[in-house]
């Protein structure tokens, strides 16, 4: 649709009708230098004077007012109005942790197709979903064992999120489980972000054997960021070494940092922790609408300026007829 920016200036269209009827015609006296010869004069020159005579007419008349109306239209500034545009922007940025220890090797879940198979691919299985559903969150991946290196920045690219986790292998950040690492490097990665809700999503089978930094004070500094740390607990807190989960710490390092604990203990618990996750973090966008304008005021302002061609174009053929028409006087013997 179309509309007009100034509307308000329309109101100056009866400025011309007013002028005419309310103001005087102006006057101005001149000196000037009479000939008293000057009937003579033109008579033997065999022309006759002038007469003076109001130019133009209603036809002329009628093309000044058009004209007046057409300059106060572009004045107004007619716009085309576009259809929205909007525009969406992500108010969470979710980071997820994925530890990849050794001991995820082991054969202890089962896949979509009822077959038995390794923790991590499970984990794999069910975090794809997941990453599928939030399609307007800005997600990035961390793995970690010995040591915690990020996987994936924080990115809207999901698709390029799939290719990297697949990538991802058992052992390739070494044997153990550094779960404050894990931690410290999510604080890291998340502290220049813009985006007021931070999560984090922690999944591990083991216990912290080897940290710089403990769990708990890394939760404790999570916490002062701003930042909610969920925990799953996938391992088996009857076994000894690296493979046995602590529960105690992943509790409390949700407690600390306001998240929940889940614990997961096949494909089927895990998928319904991370449904859960899902549901307790809902999509939270902004939504920014523009509308584009397209600038209309130079037709008007070319039909003006057309108008004004065309009249005085037509003023200027109508003298010159006149003066062709006007008969000349016989000069005398």
């Amino acid at each position: 649709m179309w509309q007009l920016d100034y509307p308000w200036l329309m109101l100056l269209l009866p400025l011309p009708w007013l002028v005419f009827h309310y103001m005087g015609e102006y006057r101005e006296s001149r000196s000037a230098v009479r000939v008293p010869f000057f009937g003579a004069l033109s008579q033997a020159a065999g022309q006759q004077p002038g007469q003076p005579h109001s130019g133009g007419g209603r036809w002329q008349l009628f093309i000044n007012l058009l004209v007046w109306a057409l300059v106060l239209l572009a004045c107004a500034r007619p716009v085309y109005v576009e259809k929205p545009i909007e525009h969406t922007q992500p108010t969470r940025d979710l980071m997820l942790a994925i530890d990849i220890s050794q001991s995820m090797e082991t054969r202890d879940y089962t896949s979509a197709s009822g077959q038995q198979t390794d923790r991590l691919s499970a984990v794999k299985d069910v975090v794809r979903d997941f990453i599928d559903v939030r399609k307007d969150d800005r997600i990035g991946l961390i793995v970690f064992g010995t040591g915690a290196y990020p996987q994936a920045p924080l990115t809207l690219d999901h698709a390029s999120l799939h290719i990297l986790l697949d990538e991802v292998g058992i052992g390739m950040a070494g044997p153990n489980t550094a779960l404050g690492d894990a931690i410290g490097l999510t604080i890291k990665l998340l502290d220049k972000a813009k985006e007021q809700e931070k999560v984090l999503i922690l999944l591990t089978d083991g216990n912290d054997t080897g940290s710089a930094i403990t769990p708990d004070h890394a939760a404790d500094l999570a916490a002062s960021k701003g930042i909610v740390v969920h925990t799953i607990g996938i391992g088996d807190p009857q076994a000894t070494g690296e493979s046995k989960v602590d529960l105690q710490t992943l509790q409390n390092i949700a407690s600390i940092t306001h998240g929940r604990f889940f614990r997961a203990d096949d494909r089927n618990a895990l998928k319904q922790v991370y449904d859960t996750l899902d549901r307790i973090t809902p999509h939270k966008v902004k939504t920014f609408s523009h509308q584009p304008k397209r600038d209309l005021f130079w037709w008007p302002l070319g039909a003006a300026l057309l108008l004004l061609a065309i009249s005085q174009c037509l003023a200027a053929l109508s003298a010159r007829v006149s003066s062709i028409g006007t008969p000349r006087s016989q000069q005398e013997p």
